[in-house]
């Protein structure tokens, strides 16, 4: 609900708050554009990830009869970079570097499938850690877009044509008022005008 007082001052203020959102909403608007596509994308990229990890699950499946006589503690997830970068006004991660480190083992006493399975714990290792951000930075995103749609609404739907509307109304009601102190003025001057020739006649018939 928009609060104003049928007078100028009034009026100004409202018409300077409504230039305001006027020119904020296309800005507004492309922002929300720029934050729909990115979640788009943000979205695409987390399904991409997740079907290659269900596959990289598979092919650990596959092996799952060897792997009594691996031990997983070859590899290990060393260190994870990242990296904070601006989109659209949002802070979100971006992934820099994985590094994961293999821990030295018996290369011409283990088994040749050992470097298989290094491979694909590796593999996995990524694939869940890019995953893990991805998901993150749909989350920011998707919930920066929400807050962006539910801004453009308020102003496209709501404020925008109530502080119209609240103009309208004030610039009628000063209108309808002068229009009054017109007609009170004519009204005034035509009975100054009467009471003045009344006077004039009675004037006459006094000196006659």
């Amino acid at each position: 609900m928009i609060k104003f007082q049928y007078n100028k001052t009034s009026l100004q203020q409202l018409e300077k708050n409504l230039k305001m959102r006027q020119r904020t909403l296309p800005i507004i608007k492309n922002k929300e554009t720029a934050l729909r596509l990115e979640v788009k994308h943000c979205k695409e990229e987390a399904n991409r990830l997740e079907e290659l990890l269900q596959s990289q699950i598979q092919g650990y499946e596959s092996m799952y009869a060897l792997w009594g006589e691996f031990d997983t503690s070859l590899v290990r997830l060393k260190d994870v970079k990242l990296e904070v970068k601006k989109f659209a006004g949002v802070r979100v991660p971006v992934l820099a570097n994985i590094e994961l480190e293999v821990r030295p083992f018996g290369l011409f006493s283990a088994p040749k499938w050992y470097f298989d399975g290094i491979k694909l714990l590796q593999g996995l290792a990524k694939t869940a850690v890019e995953r893990e951000f991805v998901l993150a930075k749909l989350q920011l995103l998707d919930h920066a877009r929400k807050k962006t749609t539910q801004k453009v609404n308020l102003f496209e739907k709501v404020q925008i044509p109530g502080y119209q509307e609240a103009i309208r109304k004030i610039k009628r009601f000063m209108e309808d008022e002068e229009n009054l102190s017109k007609s009170s003025q004519k009204i005034l001057k035509s009975l100054k005008e009467k009471r003045a020739k009344e006077e004039a006649e009675q004037g006459k018939e006094v000196a006659v």
